[in-house]
């Protein structure tokens, strides 16, 4: 059976348009002014609102295998579908750690028929896993932590990070953050109990030492690489001098919180990297707006509220935004800060671009029918209690926001309605292994 979406105004990069789409089994297969429908097609009357092509969040954790408690495929992928997010691709840092070939088809096996949305996994790099990020193929790339991790995945190792970017052909992708800098600055702060000292300890000087060392790195070797979550003001200028092989991204609270927000969030908002000050927030956004950053995700990495309100240093660092995302950049569109054309750029159409996804990222004939319906006008508000993570809460808990997420579609499948104040799920988990076209 065919659906056609009518009257809605199809957004791109490049503009947007008022055009009928329909979509056959799994593919867009017709985009125009007007479509007519035939007795058999099921027809979706979208008028007043704008058609998206799924977002795509290239940084998660959803916490399995090992950290079910946390989030699991089920819960995260409810909060995908209902923010619109289409595609996910999940960092290694689970338990055990995805660092093998086989670990990753393990991975890849456990999402199946557990996720709403489709799903694709990193693997990690180690010191020692050189081999095994040669063979693998099923992964849009390489994370690499260098900093802000344990165990076998922190690679700060000068001859290691030579040998991953001189020996493999996966895009790469980092958390810079130096680790000699944030132990000096640990060593000078010392003991402490307040949670604003996490921005001290994890400063922006951590950040620019180990962002300076992977694009040397990166141009070095002729590697393509991916700056994760950017949190400072002083990355902007390296990134803007990159280069094409390198590309960068920003997240949510990165953009919308900053030191000042410690004294009424507290720990919920300890992030690594750290959040920074108001002039950080407004450089991020000055950079997202003129195309030095070029994409939007999360990071969405949840923990339990009790685990969040543990003292500092105790409580772990993460917060879950993968539902808000979208309405958060809705809402700025609402506020005249950007428009819906960028937030198309930075949410779909680039994280497809940096990594290679297949048919993913746009609104075009022979495209996955990867869709989002979203209402401009609706006000809604953040609240913990409705949140669909298994963590059940947001930093944003409480903030009014216009714009959302009404209608959701996964390989031309719904996976998700917004109707007259009440949420529907799709009850069977249609999410697919994304591919990647390299």
């Amino acid at each position: 059976m065919a659906t056609i979406i009518k009257n809605g105004i199809v957004v791109s990069s490049g503009g947007q348009q008022k055009y009928d789409v329909k979509f056959v089994d799994q593919k867009i297969e017709q985009i125009d002014p007007v479509i007519q429908p035939t007795e058999s097609d099921q027809v979706i009357d979208a008028t007043g609102k704008y058609l998206l092509p799924g977002v795509i969040d290239d940084q998660v954790h959803f916490r399995t295998p090992g950290f079910e408690h946390k989030e699991d495929f089920e819960h995260a992928t409810r909060a995908c579908a209902k923010g619109g997010v289409t595609s996910f691709l999940e960092m290694p840092n689970t338990n055990p750690t995805t660092t093998t070939a086989e670990r990753l088809d393990e991975k890849l096996e456990l999402a199946q028929g557990r996720c709403l949305v489709n799903y694709g996994f990193y693997i990690g790099a180690t010191p020692d896993n050189v081999a095994e990020l040669q063979k693998v193929q099923r992964t849009p790339g390489i994370k690499i932590f260098i900093g802000s991790s344990t165990g076998n995945l922190l690679v700060d190792d000068q001859t290691a990070l030579e040998r991953i970017f001189a020996e493999t052909d996966l895009p790469i992708c980092a958390h810079c953050e130096d680790e000699s800098t944030i132990r000096e600055n640990q060593k000078a702060i010392g003991d402490s109990n307040n949670v604003a000292d996490h921005s001290r300890v994890r400063d922006y000087r951590a950040a620019i030492v180990a962002t300076k060392r992977a694009f040397e790195l990166s141009h070095r070797y002729k590697h393509q690489f991916h700056l994760l979550h950017v949190s400072t003001a002083d990355e902007i200028p390296l990134i803007a001098e990159a280069g094409d092989l390198i590309s960068a991204e920003v997240c949510p609270h990165h953009l919308f919180f900053s030191i000042d927000d410690y004294e009424r969030l507290g720990a919920l908002v300890k992030m690594n990297p750290s959040i920074k000050t108001k002039a950080d927030n407004e450089a991020l956004w000055k950079a997202l707006c003129d195309g030095t950053i070029t994409v939007i995700a999360t990071d969405h990495a949840p923990h339990t509220l009790e685990e969040k309100q543990q003292p500092y240093p105790d409580c772990p660092s993460g917060l879950p935004a993968v539902e808000n995302s979208l309405a958060l950049m809705l809402n700025q569109v609402n506020r005249g800060l950007c428009s819906i054309e960028q937030v198309v750029g930075w949410m779909c159409e680039a994280p497809a671009q940096v990594w290679h996804i297949a048919n993913k990222g746009k609104i075009e004939i022979g495209y996955d029918a990867d869709l989002v319906l979203v209402d401009m006008k609706l006000e809604h508000q953040v609240l913990n209690e409705q949140q669909q993570t298994k963590s059940r809460w947001s930093p944003w808990h409480g903030q009014q926001l216009q714009g959302r997420a009404v209608q959701t579609w996964v390989m031309g499948r719904e996976v998700f309605r917004y109707e007259n104040g009440f949420e529907q799920y799709a009850e069977q988990h249609l999410g697919e292994e994304i591919q990647f076209a390299r």
